[in-house]
């Protein structure tokens, strides 16, 4: 793809003085013959790249990487009056029209060297500014560029922290059940165990990627919420739907984990209060409706570092805004005692996928 950019941008160049020069040509030859408007086009031709390639090759982006545009300016002034000068002497000295021969003495050819400098300043001003202009598109469009990979290394950035960042409190309440179980109910502690390995392979093995099927990345919640309720068992009371209308839609993987995680983390679980867990996951249209509903006290808040929302949930606005700009809504609300997040997203499909 870069090889392509690059082809592409040379020959955008080439075309650019091709048909710069063959206008010159074509414009001078009703005035004289071939050779003349041929030696005088090549001339400026010539002229005209060396100082508009230093000009936007040299300066240009020296200027834009150490912000100092003035100076740039005053460059590109001087750069301008100095092709003009150029300019006046090829219409001065390189021969046009053969009826007006210039006069002995360079005193005498001042005023029609500088009566060139004059007419030649436009030209010399377009040339420079139209190169100026294609150059900082250019460079403007590389900038974005790399803005936009700088972007995607920050979101596989957080995506890999968020797979290497298996809750160690949860992993070691989990294993320390089934370590339970084994003594109690060896049946239990071995689907419990089976849950718990597709939840670490999944993290593990199938979340490389930028998207993956929606299919997958349910199940994979489907497996943490199994868990979660039997680990609490008769303590909560959870209920969950999960309505998928098609197999081929994709979602950023892990997306939607901290919110069921921090249902399970800030659930109330006060002595004669039984706690409860709402969770609705539907697509239809390629359109994701989700809501996570639960208790919560004011004491289980209180006592954790993150607050109500969790560095979790800011995680998922900030991969939201990046990965899913204007294609979402998310409503986060508090009261009674009832904590309440939906979030509706427009999905892509597989084939969709870059």
């Amino acid at each position: 793809m870069l090889k392509s950019f690059i082809v592409r941008k040379h020959l955008f160049v080439i075309g650019f003085w091709l048909i710069f020069g063959i206008t010159m040509w074509i414009n001078f030859q009703a005035d004289s013959g071939r050779y003349n408007s041929l030696i005088q086009t090549l001339a400026i031709v010539i002229s005209s790249f060396i100082f508009t390639q230093f000009l936007t090759k040299k300066l240009l982006p020296q200027a834009l990487k150490e912000r100092k545009m003035k100076k740039f300016l005053l460059q590109a002034t001087i750069m301008i009056l100095l092709l003009s000068f150029i300019y006046s002497f090829v219409f001065a000295y390189i021969e046009v029209d053969s009826r007006t021969p210039l006069a002995p003495g360079f005193k005498s050819h001042l005023p029609i060297l500088w009566k060139g400098f004059y007419l030649a300043l436009p030209a010399s001003f377009l040339i420079n500014g139209t190169a100026c202009g294609i150059t900082f598109y250019q460079e403007h469009g590389k900038i974005e560029r790399d803005h936009i990979l700088l972007q995607q290394v920050h979101l596989e950035n957080q995506l890999k922290l968020l797979q290497d960042q298996i809750n160690p409190h949860l992993v070691f309440n989990i294993l320390n059940h089934i370590h339970i179980l084994m003594k109690t109910n060896t049946e239990l502690a071995s689907f419990l165990l089976l849950k718990f390995s597709d939840i670490l392979r999944y993290q593990l093995y199938h979340c490389n990627q930028n998207q993956v099927l929606l299919k997958k990345d349910v199940e994979y919640l489907q497996n943490l919420v199994e868990v979660e309720k039997l680990r609490w068992g008769n303590e909560l009371d959870v209920k969950a739907t999960w309505e998928l209308s098609t197999d081929k839609a994709t979602i950023a993987p892990l997306l939607l984990v901290p919110f069921i995680e921090n249902a399970f983390k800030y659930v109330c679980r006060l002595p004669g209060h039984k706690g409860y867990i709402l969770i609705s996951c539907k697509e239809e249209d390629n359109q994701l409706s989700f809501y996570v509903e639960n208790s919560y006290s004011n004491i289980t808040v209180h006592k954790s570092k993150d607050g109500a929302h969790g560095i979790g949930l800011n995680n998922v606005q900030k991969r939201l805004d990046l990965q899913y700009p204007d294609s979402y809504s998310l409503n986060v609300e508090s009261d009674n005692h009832v904590y309440k997040i939906s979030l509706i997203l427009n999905l892509s499909q597989e084939n969709d996928k870059q």
